[in-house]
């Protein structure tokens, strides 16, 4: 009852901090370059629900200062000789691969509870979440947020899209189903709103950004399914641990070679190298393993958003194994 009080009462109290986005621009007393973000966060807005076919609603029309540097604080954990990550099952949302807090000192206590289970853990800060759309009245619709309003714009784009898609269609027992799916449609859409919408400068900073994380998402992939191959192996505990250590070694070397000859020496990843363990890399497969299915799905759509849409919920209604062999098939 604890952790359900706290995430209530977090929640609350963001929505009490949130303003309609109209009534900041017109107070005298707000920056200026927030009244330009929030101005353009809008029109992203306006965006999802004209060209992206998103829902139009409340969500994301008003806007919170939290007064802190992540919305919540989400905790994983990954056996130590295993990807598979701990699921924790709640109402409304069903099953989930993650335990979100509002305070980060009470994720770091759980944390050090899951580590005395042997559990590898990862806690990292989650600028936003979805409420699904399924909370009553604007007052409880999402907010737009400190944490991220000031991203480069492709970013609070590809954010804003993302969130809202949530509300399209939901698995409550399928957190890489519903992750990827957000995740294909924040690509597809964040491209369009980039080519349509964004100034030159915008678009090559965002190239920059974007070709960083592609590099990052492939090594930390590839490296990913030899760990994965190493666990499902038939040697002996005592030896795959020592064979992950050297596979976890090598994954930072080659991190550090990546750095210095591709990105400059960008040292925006070195936090995540630093604590890379099965639980960082559970988490990536959850928002990543699914997205070229769905980007095929939304191509055999004939790239129509409502048609895309209403297949992606008719997968989420079915069992989960049905739902996976029919979004495998559009590859065939």
């Amino acid at each position: 009852m604890g952790y359900y009080a706290q995430s209530i009462g977090g929640h609350l109290s963001m929505l009490r901090a949130a303003r309609p986005v109209p009534e900041v621009l017109g107070d005298a007393q707000s920056d200026a370059v927030l009244k330009e973000r929030l101005a353009l966060s809008q029109r992203m807005r306006d965006f999802a629900v004209s060209e992206l076919r998103l829902p139009d609603n409340a969500s994301y029309r008003r806007f919170a200062d939290l007064k802190r540097p992540a919305a919540v604080w989400n905790v994983v954990a990954a056996p130590e000789l295993g990807l598979q990550l701990k699921t924790w099952c709640y109402p409304i949302m069903g099953c989930a691969g993650y335990r979100g807090y509002f305070d980060r000192g009470e994720a770091e206590s759980y944390a050090t509870a899951l580590r005395e289970e042997k559990l590898e853990v990862s806690v990292y800060g989650v600028p936003a979440y979805s409420t699904l759309g399924r909370l009553p009245g604007d007052w409880m619709a999402d907010p737009l947020l400190n944490t991220f309003i000031q991203w480069p714009e492709g970013e609070l784009a590809r954010l804003i899209f993302h969130e809202i898609s949530h509300q399209v269609a939901y698995a409550a027992d399928d957190t890489e189903f519903n992750e990827s799916f957000a995740t294909a449609v924040e690509r597809i859409g964040g491209a369009r709103w980039l080519a349509a919408h964004a100034s030159a400068q915008a678009r090559e900073e965002y190239a920059r950004f974007d070709g960083r994380r592609q590099d990052f998402r492939a090594l930390t992939m590839a490296w990913r399914d030899k760990l994965n191959a190493l666990y499902r192996s038939n040697a002996s505990d005592a030896d795959k641990r020592e064979r992950k250590a050297a596979l976890m070694a090598q994954l930072r070397a080659e991190y550090e070679a990546m750095k210095a000859q591709r990105w400059g020496g960008f040292s925006g990843y070195d936090g995540w190298f630093a604590r890379a363990n099965n639980a960082s890399f559970g988490v990536l497969a959850a928002y990543n393993a699914l997205v070229p299915d769905f980007e095929r799905l939304f191509e055999r759509s004939g790239r129509d958003f409502e048609r895309f849409y209403a297949e992606v919920r008719r997968l989420a209604d079915i069992p989960k194994a049905q739902r996976r062999a029919s979004l495998a098939s559009t590859g065939d």
